[in-house]
């Protein structure tokens, strides 16, 4: 029971489990729809938004157009009526209350419409209701009755028929009304049939949407809201009362039913496939989505690379399965299959074409994937010339008759193919309005839109259409261009046979309507008294280019000249036609007023009203004067005084006698001249602002105030922003500085109002860059900086160019040019010789994203040229005084001569001549005329008055503040990748420039040691050796001084000795550093003597030699033999070669303070080999040293030789005297190491070689008196000393050699006479050694005195000879001199194998 229990809870556990987990899921589906459809709404409220301010937009613009437009009636209105003679306030209040009468009759006929409409669908409403009541009925009928209609047919039948009969009326009138198809009708035709034919309604289901459409784009500030009606829809309005409700009700079934089967045909539409719940649209998407061949040459072939990308949310694959038909003779498609990708995931395709016809080819590449087809558009175009004109209306204004105005029409050709052109008039199409008191209501219509028609009115005639107004020349242009850029030459012929079809139609009315004027006789009249066209003189001409050829992507200027003869409005058209049979013509049209009048009244009527007699009653009448007064006024204006005086006649009725008076005026112009006319601001990046200069001139003789309105935000006048006053005849210069905003092409006009409200144009141009890289600061401004101070910044050059998809972000490019490449970016800063800053590095590469650090340094100095300068002047000074000093002197002997000359008048022969060799004396002291002034170049910078200068100038320096611009080119690439003579290719329009402040003041503190250097230099000094340097500071600013020191490298070799913490004002103290290496390099550091206001940086340097001699002894210096109680020298050398004096020390181990430690040491005899060797031997017994040395310290000059003198004086017999010496540098370092050796001995004769057998060791035993000593040696004479020869004989060799070794007998160079003879020598027992294979050569012989002989022994093993065991024999050498002497010789012979290889 247990179990099943348990079986049952985890049956019921996991159940639950499912069930819970079906339920989260459910619950996250139904979250995951709520959230989308909160989207959707979101999305749906956010688009109505939109709407609503675009809709808003639209409206305001379309308000402002109507009110510019009601504004220029109103004042065609006052000069029409003006022109009549007529009161214009009266007939402008009786056309207000006309426009009032017909808006208020307009709302009471809306407001009828919109009753009936409701009165009308409530009806419906109740059939509609009644109709489904009976429905429902009939349907519960037939559900009773248990029959169903299977056969839904029946009732559509039903229901088109009963549309058909109903809708029979209108649908036969739609045809005359719409002549042309629903898929190609225009506007324009709409609007004329709706103007003839009858004002029943269009059904709205007729209309096709692809009109409406190009309606809505093409009608600027349309209402898109359906409550906001507008003019075209007023054409198809009709009057409410003419309609039937039968229609209506037609119309309301017919709506209802399209909507049913809108309903069915929804439900029949192929379903999407969804992948795991997603819905799926297209597979695979295409970049670019259009592969587009533009201005090809026949012949050539071009490539281009497109990426699938797989959208869907599985796993799929593609492939090329075709192209469109006429296409196959032109593509190729390279394509290496990717197999399966998932999503994601993109592959590419190559197109290659090679045109072969001059002709445009569209078409499409047809692809199949897992999921489906697509295809990707295709599209090939030729060459072609796309022309277009700036503008189609060039309108003059007024001006006078007799002037000469001049305008341009350029003509672009955005096309890569060209052609010639030709600018003609066209025929017929000139006109002349007079402007006589005419009728307002005779007007001329000329070039009506299609875009917008005037309404017919059945009281008045048609309206003037305004040819001037921007928005006519826009819908013109857009019409006369296809969306995709290039003209459609059909759409533009129906257009232009419309527009003529319109211009007759509203011409003929316009004739019509002069028919019925009452002033049809009075115009008759007055159009019998104008000239014929042939008399007519062409008041507007073509300039002097009147045919060419136009290049691709060029375009060229048109000149229009208009030079009026006859007052009166002139209309002039043109036409240009192309030699290229596929381009249309272009036809602009030119208008202008010209007037007579010298002097013209704004007011010509003066109403005093009703007035009394006996009353005074004035007005003022404003008299306003043309610019053609001298030639219109004559002799009354005097062009040189501008005065004019006009003779008024005032003529009283009733009255013979006449008033004559004269006006007087001085007229002058209110022109203000701007000079240059245009200004071109060249290149100029978003970084940096470019200024320029312009002359503003009063030409008036009486003050103006001017100012510059409506400036764009990129451009600023200064001074006062662009206002101020001119006083007569003035000139200003004003700054007009421009800063891009962003990388595009300017081209704008600066205005400058006047006073009298004249308005002056400034054309400006100027092309804005975008440079790949940008500076994180364009202005440093360093602090103040004393003389040979270091001030410091830090900035940096950023790339942030990561993307060139303009879409998104600005990206860096010259105007509208190509986008910089996404890449390593170089850069160079260039700063000129003579600028004290230092930028590192000036050159280098910056990573897209990424930024590079810059350091900028300022370092002021003195000029050199300013130096050199005043050193000049003071050897000038010097040698001006010293020249004075020697005329003083010489006059001092001059006068001291005279007082020693006689004043006897008797002179002796002597004495004149001793006179005259005085004088002769006197006139060689006369001192030479000083030297010219010495050049300024020929100064040197290292000599004492130079030095002596630069210390006056710092001294007396009184600051300065500099301006440096320092350019930064720009390059795109590495530039670690150029090597040798390669260099990046570089726009000097992307430069950069930082602009920096240095400020630079005199210092609080000077050094005035060596004369007055800032640097402090050691030199060369060997390792392990100091030096020691002093360094003078002094105050010279008037304030008390608080010093410190910038911390020096604790591990470098500098050391600051002695600080200074305080100076008075000029106090002058003194401050130590040390130099020590400790390695062979070049050591520098910067010492900051820092203070409140400034710093004193000081340059420390010095260089590190190693130390290197060469001994000529090497290892040991061997003394020789002497006898007991004589002395021997010997010399060695050391030679300095190094660039650096030596100090050196001569160490002995007999002087050495550890010598009685080192006697402690077990003895070498008592040691291996492997523990050291005693290097100090036997001393003499009275103390003093056995070895003595000659010079022991001093100093090694670079490049010189030191000789030392060792002097060997033993006191007793030992062949054991040793010494170590040692050649130490600097008390420190251990250069050579030599060991001293000496034997002495009581005789001339001695032996050597072997081994020997006694100890080379001090004996410890007691010193023996005198007597014993004689004893002693008594007994050594009659001793014998054995010497140890050892003969290894190795086998195994080629051949049998025998081992060698020797033994030396010498005899000592002596001056005792006992010693003077020679030394003979001699073996015993030979034959015993000869039978071992011993031999000895010589046997015996004599050794002269100072000399030694060799004795040679060798030995070969004798056949008998045992291996096993060493060979020992002994003999006697017996020496016989002055006394005699034998040693016995021990030989020892082995046999040793010989090393294998």
């Amino acid at each position: 029971m247990v179990e099943g229990a348990k079986r049952n809870h985890k049956k019921a556990v996991y159940f639950l489990r499912e069930g819970m987990a079906r339920i989260h899921e459910k619950n996250a589906k139904e979250e995951a729809k709520t959230q989308e459809h909160m989207e959707r709404r979101m999305q749906a409220v956010l688009s109505l938004k939109n709407s609503i301010t675009s809709n808003r937009e639209k409206l305001q613009a379309l308000q402002a157009w109507n009110q510019a437009m009601a504004k220029k009636q109103e004042m065609t209105m006052r000069e029409a009526i003006l022109a009549e003679g007529g009161n214009v306030a009266k007939e402008l209040f009786i056309h207000k209350r006309l426009l009032q009468h017909e808006k208020e009759k307009q709302a009471l006929l809306e407001q009828q419409k919109s009753r009936k409409i409701e009165i009308v669908s409530k009806i419906l409403q109740e059939k509609a209701s009644i109709l489904k009541q009976k429905n429902q009925q009939s349907r519960t009928k037939a559900i009773k009755r248990g029959g169903k209609f299977k056969d839904s047919s029946l009732w559509r039948k039903r229901t088109w028929r009963y549309i058909e009969k109903t809708c029979k009326d209108p649908a036969e009138e739609l045809p005359q009304r719409s002549q042309c198809s629903p898929s190609v009708c225009s506007p324009a035709a709409e609007r004329a049939a709706s103007v003839g034919e009858s004002s029943e309604d269009v059904p709205h289901e007729v209309l096709c949407e692809g009109d409406e459409d190009e309606e809505r784009d093409k009608i600027p500030a349309e209402p898109e809201l359906p409550e906001l009606p507008s003019q075209e829809c007023d054409l198809h309005k009709t009057s409410q009362e003419e309609m039937d409700t039968e229609h209506l009700a037609t119309g309301t079934m017919k709506t209802e039913i399209l909507e049913e089967e809108k309903e069915e045909f929804q439900t029949t539409i192929f379903n999407k496939g969804t992948v795991s719940g997603h819905e799926q649209g297209r597979t695979f998407y295409s970049k670019p989505s259009c592969i587009h061949f533009k201005d090809f040459d026949v012949g050539k072939i071009y490539k281009k690379k497109i990426v699938l990308i797989n959208a869907s949310y599985g796993i799929n694959c593609c492939k090329p399965v075709g192209i469109s038909t006429w296409m196959k003779d032109f593509i190729t498609i390279q394509f290496d299959p990717p197999g399966k990708m998932p999503p994601g995931m993109s592959c590419e395709v190559g197109v290659i074409f090679k045109p072969v016809i001059n002709e445009d080819l569209e078409g499409e590449i047809w692809f199949m994937a897992q999921t489906g087809s697509f295809s990707v558009p295709l599209k090939c175009t030729a060459k072609t010339c796309i022309l277009a004109l700036d503008t189609v209306l060039v309108d003059f204004g007024t001006h006078v008759v007799g002037e000469t105005i001049s305008r341009t029409v350029n003509l672009t050709n955005t096309g890569a193919l060209g052609t010639r052109f030709k600018v003609q008039t066209s025929a017929g199409n000139s006109s002349r309005c007079g402007t006589t008191a005419e009728s307002s209501t005779t007007t001329t219509v000329t070039q009506p839109s299609n875009d917008s028609a005037p309404e017919p009115s059945s009281d008045s005639a048609p309206e003037k259409k305004d040819s001037n107004s921007p928005v006519t020349s826009v819908l013109e242009k857009e019409e006369r261009i296809c969306p995709d850029g290039s003209e459609e030459p059909t759409c533009c012929e129906a257009q232009e046979e419309q527009q003529r079809t319109e211009t007759c139609s509203t011409e003929q009315l316009a004739q019509d309507a002069d028919n019925f004027s009452p002033d049809k006789d009075t115009d008759n009249t007055h159009d019998s008294t104008k000239p014929s066209p042939e008399e007519t003189p062409i008041e507007i001409k073509l300039g002097k280019v009147t045919e060419g050829e136009i290049g691709p992507f060029s375009s060229v200027k048109l000149q229009i000249i208009f030079m009026p003869t006859i007052p009166g409005d002139v209309r002039a058209e043109f036409v240009i036609v192309f030699d290229n049979s596929d381009c249309k013509p272009l036809y602009f049209s030119a208008i202008g007023v010209s007037i007579d009048v010298p002097v013209w009244v704004p007011n010509p009527n003066i109403d005093l009203k009703i007035c009394m007699y006996d009353r005074l009653y004035q007005d003022c009448i404003d008299i306003r004067s043309r610019r053609s007064l001298p030639e219109d006024a004559g002799s009354c204006f005097n062009e040189e005084t501008s005065v004019l005086e006009a003779p008024v006649t005032i003529q009283i009725a009733d009255n013979a006698k006449q008033i004559n008076l004269t006006v007087h005026a001085v007229v002058t112009t209110s022109d203000l001249e701007i000079s240059p006319a245009e200004i071109n601001f060249g290149y100029c990046t978003i970084y940096e602002a470019v200024r320029t200069n312009i002359t503003l001139t009063n030409k008036s003789i009486l003050p103006q105030e001017f100012g510059f309105v409506r400036l764009p935000e990129f451009v600023e006048v200064q001074p006062n922003d662009g206002f101020g006053i001119l006083l007569p005849l003035e000139s200003l210069t004003l700054d007009v500085i421009f800063k891009a905003n962003k990388a595009k092409e300017y081209s704008f006009e600066l205005t400058c109002k006047s006073e009298a409200n004249r308005q002056f144009k400034l054309s400006c141009r100027a092309v804005g860059v975008h440079p790949p890289l940008e500076l994180s600061h364009s202005l440093v401004q360093f602090a103040a900086t004393a003389l040979n101070d270091v001030s410091t910044a830090t900035l940096y050059v950023m790339n942030s160019h990561v993307s060139a998809n303009f879409f998104t972000h600005a990206v860096p490019r010259i105007g509208n040019g190509e986008v910089a490449p996404v890449g390593p970016t170089s850069f160079e800063f260039c700063v000129p010789e003579d600028c004290p800053v230092t930028i590192m590095p000036s050159v280098g590469t910056v990573l897209p994203g990424k930024k590079s650090s810059i350091q900028v340094s300022f370092r002021p100095t003195l000029s050199d040229q300013l130096i050199r300068e005043e050193a000049a002047q003071r050897l000038c000074e010097a040698a001006a005084t010293e020249a004075e000093i020697q005329e003083e002197k010489i006059d001092e002997k001059k006068e001291r001569r005279k007082s020693n000359v006689s004043v006897s008048r008797k002179q002796s022969s002597k004495q004149v001549v001793r006179t005259e060799s005085i004088k002769r004396l006197s006139t060689s002291d006369i001192p030479e005329k000083p030297e010219s002034k010495p050049e300024p170049k020929e100064i040197k910078p290292d000599s004492e008055v130079y030095i002596a200068a630069q210390a006056f100038l710092t001294r007396n320096f009184r600051g300065r503040f500099e301006k440096y611009i320092i350019p930064c080119f720009v390059a795109s690439g590495d530039i670690d990748e150029k090597r040798g003579l390669e260099s990046l290719s570089f726009s000097p329009y992307n430069t950069l420039y930082l602009e920096l402040h240095c400020p630079a003041v005199a210092p609080s503190v000077v050094v005035t040691s060596d004369n007055g250097k800032n640097s402090i230099d050691f030199g060369d000094v060997a390792i392990g050796h100091t030096i020691l340097k002093q360094t003078t500071i002094q105050n010279i600013c008037p304030e008390k001084l608080e010093l410190q020191f910038s911390v020096l490298n604790p591990s470098g070799p500098f050391l600051l000795v002695r600080p200074v913490r305080m100076l008075e004002p000029g106090e002058i103290k003194t401050f130590i550093i040390s130099f020590a290496p400790n390695e062979s390099k070049l050591f520098f550091e910067m010492l900051d003597i820092q203070t409140v206001k400034n710093n004193l940086p000081l340059r420390i340097t010095g260089y590190g030699v190693t130390a290197s001699t060469i001994c000529s002894v090497e290892e040991v210096l061997d003394m020789g033999y002497i006898l007991t109680g004589e002395k021997a020298t010997s010399t060695f050398e050391v030679q300095n070669t190094s660039m650096v004096t030596l100090q050196y020390s001569i160490h002995l181990d007999s002087f050495s303070s550890t010598r009685d430690k080192d006697l402690q040491r077990v003895p070498s005899f008592l040691m291996s080999s492997l523990q050291g060797v005693e290097t100090a031997g036997i001393e003499n017994h009275h103390g003093l040293s056995v070895f003595s040395v000659d010079p022991t310290e001093g100093e090694i000059l670079a490049g010189e030789s030191q000789e030392f003198t060792v002097t060997f004086s033993p006191e007793h017999e030992s062949p054991y005297y040793s010494k170590c010496l040692k050649v130490v540098l600097f008390r420190k370092k251990t250069a050579h190491v030599i060991q001293l050796k000496g034997a002495a001995s009581d005789h001339p004769m001695y032996v050597e070689g072997g081994i020997p057998l006694d100890v080379p060791i001090e004996s410890l035993a007691v010193t023996l008196p005198p007597s014993s000593k004689t004893a002693q040696k008594e007994e050594l004479q009659k001793s014998v000393k054995s010497i140890l020869l050892l003969l290894e004989h190795k086998e195994g060799e080629d051949g049998l050699q025998p081992a060698v070794t020797e033994l030396k007998v010498g005899v000592i160079q002596t001056t005792q006479a006992a010693s003077k003879k020679g030394v003979e020598f001699s073996f015993d027992n030979l034959s015993q050694l000869q039978k071992k294979g011993f031999t000895i050569e010589p046997v015996k012989g004599k050794v002269d005195r100072g000399h030694v002989k060799c004795i040679s022994v060798c030995w070969v093993p004798p056949a008998d000879f045992d291996a096993s065991a060493p060979l020992v024999e002994t003999a006697f050498l017996n020496l016989k001199g002055n006394i005699k002497q034998s040693y016995q010789i021990l030989f020892v012979a082995t046999v040793v194998s010989a090393p294998t290889c």
